[in-house]
């Protein structure tokens, strides 16, 4: 490291581009001492550029972290030719995010066009099951699902749980809580219009 990374400070500006390009060539080669180097003189743009284009501070931050994944895998495919250090990372953080809104977005829709399609799907599985089940056939028709989908269902049904808070107890993504309890609210409503 050179005495201005030692220090802490910047270096001027003309040198900013060679500097950054020498952090990644050793992050390339698996420094990790140049690599927070690296995050910490450019987290803050990076931060900045995801949290514009995504808005929400939470998803911004896991954006970050993933972009800071890809630098680090991929700080070799970086050439000094193509532009600078900044413009290839603002290329990749700018690409990740725009994917992220694109994947929420694409699920949103994919959430409306089901619920419009099926609007009583939950409705109707629990009218199901209150007009026509006791307890020991509600158990039985819970055993026809996997057991990731009987956990989802039963902690949104019987738990009173959020979709959201499903996600943070089971520690998976939303849009996975999402399937689960839409394919496992599918398996119990063919197996309650069986009874």
């Amino acid at each position: 490291m050179t005495r201005l990374a030692e220090q802490n400070v910047p270096p001027p500006a003309d040198q900013a581009r060679d500097f950054l390009a020498g952090l990644l060539l050793l992050t390339a080669q698996g420094d990790h001492q140049a690599f927070s180097e690296f995050y910490l003189r450019t987290s803050r743009q990076v931060t900045g550029l995801v949290q514009r284009v995504i808005i929400d501070r939470e998803l911004s931050a896991e954006v970050v972290q993933e972009i800071y994944i890809v630098v680090w895998q991929d700080a070799a495919k970086y050439r000094p030719d193509t532009g600078t250090p900044m413009a290839w990372l603002m290329t990749i953080a700018h690409r990740r995010a725009v994917d992220k809104v694109r994947a929420n977005q694409s699920s949103r829709n994919r959430d409306h066009r089901w619920a419009t399609t099926a609007p009583n799907a939950y409705d109707g599985v629990l009218d199901a099951v209150a007009e026509k089940m006791d307890a020991r056939i509600l158990i039985a028709s819970l055993a026809c699902l996997s057991d990731l989908q009987r956990e989802s269902i039963v902690l949104a049904y019987f738990g009173s749980l959020t979709y959201r808070e499903i996600s943070v107890k089971l520690c998976v993504p939303l849009p996975t809580v999402k399937s689960r309890i839409r394919g496992g609210l599918q398996k119990l409503r063919t197996q309650l219009e069986a009874v």
